[in-house]
Protein backbone atom coordinates (compact mmCIF):
# COMPACT_ATOMS: atom_id res chain seq x y z
CA UNK A 1 0.00 0.00 0.00
CA UNK A 2 2.82 2.40 0.85
CA UNK A 3 4.45 1.80 -2.55
CA UNK A 4 1.18 2.56 -4.37
CA UNK A 5 0.69 5.64 -2.20
CA UNK A 6 4.21 6.89 -2.96
CA UNK A 7 3.73 6.37 -6.69
CA UNK A 8 0.38 8.12 -6.53
CA UNK A 9 1.90 10.98 -4.55
CA UNK A 10 4.76 11.36 -7.04
CA UNK A 11 2.32 11.28 -9.94
CA UNK A 12 0.16 13.91 -8.26
CA UNK A 13 3.22 16.10 -7.59
CA UNK A 14 4.38 15.76 -11.20
CA UNK A 15 0.94 16.62 -12.54
CA UNK A 16 0.45 19.58 -10.19
CA UNK A 17 3.94 21.10 -10.51
CA UNK A 18 4.98 20.18 -14.05
CA UNK A 19 2.01 19.31 -16.27
CA UNK A 20 -0.67 21.75 -15.04
CA UNK A 21 1.59 24.87 -15.03
CA UNK A 22 2.69 24.00 -18.57
CA UNK A 23 6.28 23.14 -17.62
CA UNK A 24 6.35 19.74 -19.33
CA UNK A 25 7.74 21.15 -22.62
CA UNK A 26 10.52 22.89 -20.71
CA UNK A 27 11.36 19.68 -18.85
CA UNK A 28 11.45 17.73 -22.12
CA UNK A 29 13.55 20.44 -23.77
CA UNK A 30 16.03 20.39 -20.88
CA UNK A 31 16.26 16.59 -20.84
CA UNK A 32 16.74 16.35 -24.62
CA UNK A 33 19.25 19.24 -24.53
CA UNK A 34 21.46 17.58 -21.90
CA UNK A 35 21.12 14.10 -23.41
CA UNK A 36 21.96 15.37 -26.90
CA UNK A 37 25.06 17.14 -25.62
CA UNK A 38 26.29 14.05 -23.77
CA UNK A 39 25.62 11.74 -26.73
CA UNK A 40 27.28 14.18 -29.15
CA UNK A 41 30.37 14.47 -26.97
CA UNK A 42 30.58 10.69 -26.72
CA UNK A 43 30.30 10.25 -30.49
CA UNK A 44 32.85 12.96 -31.27
CA UNK A 45 35.30 11.44 -28.80
CA UNK A 46 34.89 8.05 -30.47
CA UNK A 47 35.44 9.61 -33.90
CA UNK A 48 38.54 11.38 -32.65
CA UNK A 49 39.93 8.14 -31.25
CA UNK A 50 39.04 6.21 -34.42
CA UNK A 51 36.76 3.81 -32.54
CA UNK A 52 33.30 2.54 -33.39
CA UNK A 53 31.27 2.92 -36.56
CA UNK A 54 30.98 6.72 -36.39
CA UNK A 55 32.69 8.98 -38.92
CA UNK A 56 32.69 12.69 -39.77
CA UNK A 57 29.96 13.76 -42.18
CA UNK A 58 31.23 15.33 -45.40
CA UNK A 59 29.69 16.46 -48.65
CA UNK A 60 31.88 17.17 -51.68
CA UNK A 61 34.94 17.40 -49.45
CA UNK A 62 33.22 19.84 -47.10
CA UNK A 63 33.05 18.80 -43.45
CA UNK A 64 29.50 19.27 -42.14
CA UNK A 65 29.63 20.31 -38.49
CA UNK A 66 26.76 19.18 -36.29
CA UNK A 67 25.92 22.81 -35.61
CA UNK A 68 24.31 22.86 -39.10
CA UNK A 69 21.51 20.34 -38.39
CA UNK A 70 21.37 21.85 -34.91
CA UNK A 71 20.41 25.25 -36.31
CA UNK A 72 17.71 23.68 -38.50
CA UNK A 73 16.23 21.74 -35.56
CA UNK A 74 16.39 24.76 -33.25
CA UNK A 75 14.52 26.93 -35.73
CA UNK A 76 11.95 24.22 -36.42
CA UNK A 77 11.42 23.43 -32.75
CA UNK A 78 11.32 27.09 -31.73
CA UNK A 79 8.70 28.15 -34.26
CA UNK A 80 6.73 24.97 -33.62
CA UNK A 81 6.76 25.58 -29.86
CA UNK A 82 5.55 29.16 -30.31
CA UNK A 83 2.69 27.96 -32.50
CA UNK A 84 1.63 25.07 -30.26
CA UNK A 85 1.54 26.72 -26.81
CA UNK A 86 2.52 25.04 -23.54
CA UNK A 87 0.15 22.07 -23.51
CA UNK A 88 -0.54 19.08 -25.73
CA UNK A 89 1.46 16.54 -27.70
CA UNK A 90 2.57 19.12 -30.26
CA UNK A 91 4.18 21.31 -27.60
CA UNK A 92 5.99 18.29 -26.13
CA UNK A 93 7.24 17.10 -29.53
CA UNK A 94 8.53 20.52 -30.61
CA UNK A 95 10.18 20.98 -27.20
CA UNK A 96 12.19 17.79 -27.78
CA UNK A 97 13.14 18.96 -31.29
CA UNK A 98 14.24 22.33 -29.89
CA UNK A 99 16.25 20.71 -27.09
CA UNK A 100 18.07 18.42 -29.53
CA UNK A 101 18.86 21.33 -31.84
CA UNK A 102 20.07 23.55 -29.00
CA UNK A 103 22.30 20.76 -27.73
CA UNK A 104 23.93 20.38 -31.14
CA UNK A 105 24.36 24.14 -31.57
CA UNK A 106 25.81 24.94 -28.15
CA UNK A 107 28.16 21.96 -28.30
CA UNK A 108 29.90 23.97 -31.02
CA UNK A 109 29.38 27.37 -29.43
CA UNK A 110 33.15 28.02 -29.50
CA UNK A 111 33.22 27.40 -33.25
CA UNK A 112 30.51 30.01 -33.77
CA UNK A 113 32.24 32.47 -31.44
CA UNK A 114 35.69 32.17 -32.98
CA UNK A 115 34.58 31.33 -36.54
CA UNK A 116 37.17 28.56 -36.48
CA UNK A 117 37.25 24.82 -35.75
CA UNK A 118 38.45 25.06 -32.14
CA UNK A 119 36.41 22.07 -30.92
CA UNK A 120 39.33 20.28 -29.22
CA UNK A 121 41.45 23.33 -28.44
CA UNK A 122 41.63 25.42 -25.29
CA UNK A 123 39.01 27.79 -26.72
CA UNK A 124 36.69 24.82 -27.17
CA UNK A 125 36.18 24.66 -23.41
CA UNK A 126 33.82 27.61 -23.80
CA UNK A 127 31.27 25.30 -25.40
CA UNK A 128 31.15 23.07 -22.33
CA UNK A 129 30.90 26.07 -20.02
CA UNK A 130 28.02 27.56 -22.01
CA UNK A 131 26.15 24.24 -22.06
CA UNK A 132 26.51 23.78 -18.30
CA UNK A 133 25.43 27.37 -17.62
CA UNK A 134 22.44 27.05 -19.97
CA UNK A 135 21.33 23.83 -18.31
CA UNK A 136 21.65 25.46 -14.87
CA UNK A 137 19.52 28.45 -15.92
CA UNK A 138 16.87 26.19 -17.45
CA UNK A 139 16.82 24.14 -14.25
CA UNK A 140 16.31 27.29 -12.19
CA UNK A 141 13.40 28.34 -14.40
CA UNK A 142 11.93 24.83 -14.22
CA UNK A 143 12.23 24.88 -10.42
CA UNK A 144 10.00 27.94 -10.26
CA UNK A 145 12.49 30.79 -10.16
CA UNK A 146 11.27 33.79 -12.15
CA UNK A 147 13.55 36.42 -13.68
CA UNK A 148 14.38 39.38 -11.41
CA UNK A 149 12.75 37.84 -8.35
CA UNK A 150 9.12 38.29 -9.36
CA UNK A 151 8.18 35.01 -7.67
CA UNK A 152 9.43 36.32 -4.30
CA UNK A 153 6.85 39.12 -4.22
CA UNK A 154 3.51 38.86 -2.47
CA UNK A 155 0.25 39.36 -4.34
CA UNK A 156 -0.10 42.76 -2.67
CA UNK A 157 3.36 43.84 -3.85
CA UNK A 158 2.56 42.71 -7.36
CA UNK A 159 -0.67 44.70 -7.32
CA UNK A 160 1.22 47.83 -6.28
CA UNK A 161 2.73 48.97 -9.58
CA UNK A 162 5.27 51.27 -7.96
CA UNK A 163 6.65 48.55 -5.69
CA UNK A 164 6.58 46.05 -8.54
CA UNK A 165 8.50 48.27 -10.98
CA UNK A 166 11.03 49.39 -8.35
CA UNK A 167 11.73 45.77 -7.40
CA UNK A 168 12.30 44.81 -11.03
CA UNK A 169 14.57 47.80 -11.63
CA UNK A 170 16.56 47.21 -8.44
CA UNK A 171 17.14 43.52 -9.19
CA UNK A 172 18.01 44.34 -12.80
CA UNK A 173 20.50 46.96 -11.54
CA UNK A 174 22.17 44.40 -9.27
CA UNK A 175 22.54 42.00 -12.21
CA UNK A 176 23.86 44.79 -14.47
CA UNK A 177 26.46 45.93 -11.91
CA UNK A 178 27.57 42.32 -11.43
CA UNK A 179 27.97 42.00 -15.20
CA UNK A 180 30.08 45.15 -15.65
CA UNK A 181 32.21 43.98 -12.72
CA UNK A 182 33.24 41.05 -14.92
CA UNK A 183 31.18 38.31 -13.24
CA UNK A 184 29.14 36.89 -16.11
CA UNK A 185 28.07 33.65 -14.43
CA UNK A 186 26.91 35.39 -11.27
CA UNK A 187 25.05 38.00 -13.33
CA UNK A 188 23.14 35.39 -15.32
CA UNK A 189 22.26 33.30 -12.28
CA UNK A 190 21.43 36.52 -10.41
CA UNK A 191 18.70 37.28 -12.94
CA UNK A 192 16.83 34.30 -11.45
CA UNK A 193 18.23 34.52 -7.90
CA UNK A 194 18.59 38.23 -7.04
CA UNK A 195 20.60 37.48 -3.87
CA UNK A 196 23.41 36.13 -6.06
CA UNK A 197 23.43 39.35 -8.08
CA UNK A 198 23.44 41.39 -4.87
CA UNK A 199 26.55 39.56 -3.64
CA UNK A 200 28.26 40.06 -7.00
CA UNK A 201 27.34 43.75 -7.05
CA UNK A 202 28.75 44.61 -3.62
CA UNK A 203 32.01 42.67 -3.96
CA UNK A 204 35.12 43.90 -5.73
CA UNK A 205 35.20 43.88 -9.53
CA UNK A 206 37.45 41.51 -11.43
CA UNK A 207 40.65 42.98 -12.92
CA UNK A 208 40.18 44.05 -16.52
CA UNK A 209 36.43 44.51 -16.19
CA UNK A 210 34.73 47.76 -17.24
CA UNK A 211 34.13 48.65 -13.58
CA UNK A 212 37.77 48.09 -12.60
CA UNK A 213 39.13 50.07 -15.57
CA UNK A 214 36.87 53.05 -14.94
CA UNK A 215 36.49 53.19 -11.15
CA UNK A 216 39.72 51.65 -9.86
CA UNK A 217 41.99 53.72 -12.09
CA UNK A 218 42.87 56.13 -9.25
CA UNK A 219 42.44 53.60 -6.44
CA UNK A 220 45.64 51.52 -6.29
CA UNK A 221 44.59 49.71 -3.12
CA UNK A 222 41.31 48.63 -4.71
CA UNK A 223 43.19 47.45 -7.82
CA UNK A 224 45.62 45.45 -5.69
CA UNK A 225 42.82 43.86 -3.63
CA UNK A 226 40.93 43.07 -6.82
CA UNK A 227 43.93 41.27 -8.36
CA UNK A 228 44.63 39.37 -5.16
CA UNK A 229 41.02 38.26 -4.73
CA UNK A 230 40.78 37.20 -8.39
CA UNK A 231 44.04 35.24 -8.08
CA UNK A 232 42.82 33.39 -4.99
CA UNK A 233 39.43 32.68 -6.55
CA UNK A 234 40.92 31.38 -9.80
CA UNK A 235 43.50 29.28 -7.96
CA UNK A 236 40.75 27.67 -5.91
CA UNK A 237 38.16 27.04 -8.65
CA UNK A 238 39.86 26.99 -12.07
CA UNK A 239 41.51 23.61 -11.57
CA UNK A 240 38.23 22.06 -10.41
CA UNK A 241 36.34 23.61 -13.34
CA UNK A 242 38.91 22.35 -15.84
CA UNK A 243 38.73 18.83 -14.43
CA UNK A 244 34.96 18.89 -14.83
CA UNK A 245 35.31 20.15 -18.41
CA UNK A 246 37.88 17.42 -19.12
CA UNK A 247 35.54 14.79 -17.71
CA UNK A 248 32.59 15.59 -19.96
CA UNK A 249 34.41 17.30 -22.83
CA UNK A 250 37.35 14.97 -23.35
CA UNK A 251 39.96 17.73 -23.66
CA UNK A 252 42.52 15.78 -21.64
CA UNK A 253 42.46 12.84 -24.03
CA UNK A 254 45.38 12.37 -26.38
CA UNK A 255 44.83 10.37 -29.55
CA UNK A 256 47.76 8.05 -30.39
CA UNK A 257 49.81 9.38 -33.29
CA UNK A 258 48.10 12.80 -33.28
CA UNK A 259 49.72 14.48 -30.28
CA UNK A 260 47.75 17.40 -29.03
CA UNK A 261 46.60 18.66 -32.43
CA UNK A 262 42.84 19.28 -32.52
CA UNK A 263 40.87 17.04 -34.88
Amino acid sequence: MSGVSERGGMGHWFSRNIVEPGKLPMLLALASFVLTFLVTRTVTRLIRAGKGPFRNVSSGGLHIHHVVPGVVLTVLGGFGAVASGRHGAGAAAFAVVFGVGAGLVLDEFALILHLDDVYWSEEGRQSVEVVVLTAALMLLALSGFSPLGVDDMTSGERADRTTFILTLLLNFLFALVTLVKGKLRMALIGVFVPFVALVGAVRLARPGSWWARRLYRRRPRARARSRLRAYRHDKRWTRLRRRFQDLIGGFQERVPGRGSTPS
